[in-house]
């Protein structure tokens, strides 16, 4: 059919669009789209101008005012993931309200939706068109859902996508993307059901209960579709818009109060409509990048549709099964079922009257008379369950009644029934035309069939009036049987609106419990997360209380076993210091023991001694020798010493000790030197050296009062520090020192004259010396002249 470019829209609706909402209605599928070049008007068909509204919002205004009465409430009706619908009962269907209800975002009411003021006359049909014949026993629900197919992808253009304010994007445009500007989502995958029917996995689908929110909702996406400027189209889409309307309906229960939740009860339709991106061509819109993409793809895509529609064109045709290429592109594959028979396919081509789109114009012509030849095979059409079809059932059952008890029931079947009788069994009547006067024969007939006619009148009269007593006697019945159905049927709705009322008042008690339990839940809540912090709290007091006793624990068992190191080592300390003590002051005693027996000895000895045959010498001179030959014999030797001496071991034996010799230490030629085996030596003091140790010897020299250098072993302990480095505790000094036997020089034998206490001399003389050697036996054997002392400090 032509339309010329004049033509309202309601008149293009009336023709075109009425039948497929009809159709969505009743349960049958329909696809409408619009084909054109760029800028020959497809997408104001499609939504119209302000004041005039185009298909769309006309097919959402007759929808609504068709099942506006019927419509379920929200979330009865719930769509799956795989292009089906479920029914909820009303108790799920609370729950879900008011779940969404809950919800912190905040809407407008659905009652009280706005679009943009400029596009509010779109949605303003006055002529309130709507479906004369719809079930009443049904309850529908309407969703919605708005894509668009962009270079073969797929996207959800009713998908929340938030916005990255850090990040700086862009759009097709090749524009920077403002905060509120469009971004891409994700591209969405299509998928075949159960069914083969095909759908969008993924789609956000709106469950809508007015015409002003699913233009609303349409709108939402409209401006997030990809349009751009190019030479031939201010506002050019860029891809291909698909807006589906899917229509659920279900029967209600005999009672009318719940819907069927049965899933062959249920009725899924849909209606889709198409606005698809114009064709156009690239030497006349000079696209270049992006645009010069985009183009490609659409014209692509349009190319496979019109590809498509010839190969069915052919197979009717010419009888062959070639495969239709309907996977070659995302816009023939998503309505591949339309085009095998499941809806109804209707095509609106748009023609743009300039010359310059004569050629482009003229090829959408031909393409337009190819799709009239193509004829698809539709199925059977599922009849839906509805009231008109259970009152036909009663009227039926009501007559078969009436028949086995009275006869027929309506007066054309008797009227026809008497008038068959009476044609039947009325005599005809003679001639009554007397033509001669003793004519004896026409009268005595006539007179014979009136008494026949007025015997079968009677006859009728009489089966008339038994009829009339039938008729009366079964309309008694049939109203005694109405008012006890009617009687029936008011106690049953007075019991049933008792129980309404009933349900209402436990509904609102219910529902005044839920409050009170969720305020309670709300206080419990908030009460549970303050105990919660308190306890987070009191466990990290307690991890910190723990973690400082086991410090303090730790600390004083170290102290403990540092101070009974100390007491030990004090201890050996004080045993070795009163060994050392006893022994020299045991070998004092000795020794003055054995300076006494020796003088006694020699005491003896001068006393007990001959006389001898030789002169005498003076008694200067005597003195004088006396001395020199006591002190050449020698001394008496005792058997062995009363008391052994202990010698005192290293401590170093088997431990790893560090030998720090400073640069400035003078090399002694004594003979015997410190030795400690294992040792490192070391001529300044490193934390390497020490890691590898446990033992630390410092070499320390200094000059005596005497004049003689002294050498001190200082030692101690090496110990590990919390900070990972090394500490010496120094436990001991040892000393090592050079003196003189005597501790001064000796006096010559060839003085002369010697004093007159010579001889006192003499005999402290050999008590030094007696001393001297003495030390010089208990001590190690070091040569003439040395002594070694340890000294422990």
């Amino acid at each position: 059919m032509l339309f010329g470019t004049l033509v309202a829209q309601k008149q293009l609706f009336d023709v075109v669009a009425k039948p497929l909402v009809e159709d969505l209605i009743r349960g049958k599928n329909g696809l409408l789209f619009t084909y054109g070049v760029t800028g020959s008007g497809k997408t104001h068909t499609m939504t119209g101008s302000p004041g005039d509204g185009g298909l769309l919002p006309r097919c959402l205004a007759m929808i609504f005012n068709s099942i506006g009465p019927f419509q379920a409430k929200r979330f009865v009706f719930k769509l799956d993931d795989k292009n089906g619908v479920d029914v909820q009962c009303e108790v799920d269907a609370l729950l879900e309200r008011q779940k969404r209800d809950a919800m912190p975002v905040s809407k407008t009411p659905s009652g009280k939706r706005q679009v943009d003021p400029e596009f509010a006359d779109m949605i303003n049909v006055q002529d309130h068109c709507k479906v004369e014949e719809v079930d009443e026993d049904n309850v529908y629900s309407v969703f919605v859902s708005y894509i668009e197919i962009y270079n073969n992808y797929i996207y959800d253009l009713l998908e929340e996508t938030p916005f990255d304010l850090i990040k700086p994007k862009w759009n097709n445009c090749n524009t920077p993307v403002r905060n509120g500007d469009f971004i891409p989502p994700q591209s969405k995958i299509l998928r075949e059901d159960q069914n083969h029917n095909m759908y969008v996995t993924g789609c956000t689908e709106v469950e809508v209960k007015s015409t002003e929110e699913a233009f609303e909702v349409f709108w939402k996406g409209q401006k997030k579709r990809r349009i751009a400027n190019t030479q031939l189209n201010r506002e050019s889409s860029r891809s291909h818009g698909v807006f589906m309307i899917k229509l659920a309906q279900a029967p209600l229960d005999a009672d009318g109060d719940n819907v069927l939740q049965e899933k062959e009860q249920i009725t899924l339709s849909q209606l889709s409509l198409v606005d698809l991106a114009g064709s156009e061509r690239t030497n006349r819109t000079k696209a270049e990048g992006n645009r010069l993409r985009e183009a490609g793809n659409i014209n692509q895509s349009l190319m496979t549709l019109r590809t498509c529609i010839e190969v069915l064109r052919e197979n009717q045709m010419y009888g062959t099964n070639k495969m239709v290429p309907y996977r070659d592109s995302k816009l023939t594959h998503l309505f591949k079922n339309y085009f095998d028979g499941e809806g109804k396919v209707r095509m609106i081509v748009c023609v743009n009257p300039k010359a310059e789109d004569y050629e482009e114009s003229l090829q959408v012509m031909r393409f337009a008379e190819m799709t009239q030849e193509v004829e698809v095979a539709r199925p059977v059409d599922r009849p839906l369950c509805g009231r008109r079809f259970r009152n036909q059932a009663f009227r039926e059952e009501l007559a078969r009644k009436l028949e086995i008890r009275g006869g027929p029931i309506n007066g054309e079947t008797e009227e026809q029934s008497a008038s068959e009788i009476f044609l039947q069994n009325f005599p005809p009547l003679p001639s009554c035309e007397l033509l001669d006067i003793n004519d004896d024969q026409t009268l005595p007939k006539l007179i014979e069939v009136l008494e026949e006619r007025h015997k079968l009148r009677q006859k009728l009269s009489e089966e008339f009036a038994k009829n009339v007593l039938t008729f009366k006697t079964v309309l008694r019945e049939l109203d005694s049987d109405v008012m006890s159905k009617e009687n029936y049927v008011q106690g049953k709705l007075s019991e049933k609106e008792k129980i309404i009322t009933g349900q209402k008042t436990e509904l609102e008690r219910l529902e005044k419990k839920i409050k009170t339990l969720e305020y309670k839940i709300e206080i419990l809540e908030k009460t549970a997360t303050i105990y919660e912090e308190d306890k987070r709290h009191l466990q990290q007091e307690l991890e910190s209380k723990s973690q400082k006793l086991q410090r303090q624990a730790s600390d004083k068992r170290r102290l403990e076993a540092r101070l009974q190191g100390m007491v030990a080592e004090t201890t050996m300390k004080w045993e070795k210091e009163c060994e050392r003590r006893v022994a020299a002051k045991q070998l004092e005693m000795q020794n003055k023991l054995w300076v006494k027996d020796e003088k006694l000895k020699q005491l003896k000895a001068i006393v007990t001694e001959p006389k001898s045959e030789k002169p005498e010498r003076p008694s200067r001179e005597r003195d004088r020798e006396k001395p020199i030959q006591r002190s050449v014999s020698p001394p008496p030797v005792p058997n062995a010493p009363p008391v052994r001496l202990r010698h005192r071991r290293s401590r170093s034996a088997g431990e790893r000790w560090v030998d720090h010799k400073p640069p400035s230490n003078l090399p002694t030629d004594t003979v015997m030197q410190p030795h400690v085996p294992h040792a490192i030596t070391v001529a300044a003091a490193s934390e390497k050296a020490l890691a590898k140790c446990d033992k630390y010897m410092l070499t320390h020299q200094e000059l005596a009062s005497d004049g003689e250098i002294e050498t001190k072993l200082i030692k101690g302990d090496v110990f590990k520090t919390r900070g990972g480095g090394q500490a010496v505790q120094f436990t001991e000094i040892e000393t090592l020192k050079q003196e003189s036997p005597t501790g001064r020089k000796r006096r010559s034998p060839s003085n002369a004259d010697p004093p007159e206490d010579a001889a006192d001399s003499e005999w402290t003389d050999v008590e030094t010396r007696c001393s001297v050697a003495v030390e010089m036996r208990a001590g190690s054997a070091l040569g003439p002249g040395y002594q070694h002392h340890a000294q422990p400090k």
